[in-house]
């Protein structure tokens, strides 16, 4: 047994032998019987919001922030721009392919725009030649169908080329050049970062292979797992802190099934300012928060003293400590939020509450 023990224990005795203590007296003791039974106080402070425990949470993209970059056509990776944690914007070139299906596309673009030259001339002299009464209506129409039909096939080779990552640009300078390429240019369809590279240089690629995934980091989700029984005490919109990061962020939605392997459900909150301390894939501990309440007070772990089914701390006084009960209203990691009688600025017994436990229990007998 230390020192300090037996000290405590021969003070307690003489607390006993003063007189008969109830549950609501004053246990005095004077400053030097303090230090010698080790008697520290903290002070309570007024606890708006309480938070829970910490939980397990993984920071995700939202899905409307990722994009998934392929290739259009097959052909033969020629070279990768970007690179893993790049910033990229939209439009930014991020990989060149080397396609003969593309040569197909253009040069089956190019002779439809041959054959619409030619079903146009047709159509305006066939319209002439009507005004002039030349020839019958119906060849007119039928002139005019064709052309129809052929302009419609322009249209969507055009389109095949602009889905292929042609520009309007590029266009123009094949329809005037005539000169075919076979390179085809992959860009960024988004502002954001390169989450992962998919294929690697000289990669053979069929149609539709990824490339890149890209998203944009601003603003980024936690994935919260919370305790079934926990849920109650969480409601939409509720305040998230990061545990380190120091990070906040609002609970946006609350899942409905539970997780077979924890019995957990998932918890989902966004996170804005702040948002680039984070990274996609983290794993993180998160505090939620539980609500408000105009008067409790958070108090340490330590102060609390169980007896009687009760729950019960040590309030300093100037002559010694007053045995108060307390109701407990959250648990946090290193501290717990109660309602009693308590006032701002008031000190609570954390160290030495055995041997005070013990003169006011001996003492009320």
């Amino acid at each position: 047994m230390t020192t300090l023990s037996r000290k405590a224990i021969l003070i307690a005795a003489v607390l006993l032998a003063s007189g008969p203590l109830l549950a609501a007296d004053l246990i005095p003791m004077s400053q030097e019987q303090r230090q010698a039974m080790g008697v520290r106080t903290a002070p309570v402070a007024v606890a708006t919001q309480s938070w829970s425990v910490a939980y397990p949470a993984q920071v995700q993209v939202p899905t409307a922030q990722l994009r998934v970059v392929s290739t259009p056509l097959s052909g033969l990776l020629e070279s990768l721009l970007a690179a893993e944690g790049d910033a990229v914007k939209k439009g930014q070139k991020l990989a060149s392919i080397l396609s003969p299906e593309l040569l197909s596309l253009q040069r089956a673009y190019l002779q439809a725009l041959s054959q619409l030259d030619l079903a146009r001339s047709d159509w305006e002299r066939d319209r002439q030649l009507l005004e002039e009464g030349i020839i019958a209506e119906r060849r007119y129409q039928t002139t005019h169908a064709h052309y129809v039909q052929v302009r419609t096939e322009v249209e969507q080779s055009r389109q095949t080329l602009q889905l292929a990552g042609m520009d309007r640009t590029a266009l123009k300078r094949l329809a005037e050049e005539r000169q075919l390429s076979g390179t085809l240019t992959v860009r960024s369809s988004i502002d954001g970062v390169v989450l992962e590279r998919m294929a690697t240089l000289g990669q053979r690629l069929n149609a539709l292979d990824p490339l890149y995934r890209i998203g944009r980091l601003k603003p980024l989700w936690l994935e919260i797992h919370v305790p079934l029984e926990r849920l109650s005490q969480i409601a939409t919109g509720s305040t998230v802190r990061v545990v380190e990061p120091a990070v906040k962020g609002k609970v946006i939605t609350i899942g409905r099934m539970v997780h077979g392997a924890d019995q957990g459900v998932l918890v989902r909150a966004e996170v804005n300012a702040g948002a680039e301390r984070l990274h996609p894939g983290q794993f993180i501990e998160v505090e939620l928060a539980s609500g408000r309440a105009e008067r409790n007070y958070r108090i340490p772990l330590g102060a609390l003293v169980r007896q009687g089914g009760k729950t019960w701390v040590f309030v300093a006084r100037e002559t010694g400590f007053l045995a108060m009960p307390v109701t407990i209203r959250a648990e946090e990691s290193n501290a717990v939020v109660v309602s009693a009688d308590l006032q701002p600025g008031d000190q609570v017994v954390m160290a030495g509450t055995a041997a005070l436990k013990a003169a006011w229990l001996e003492g009320a007998e």
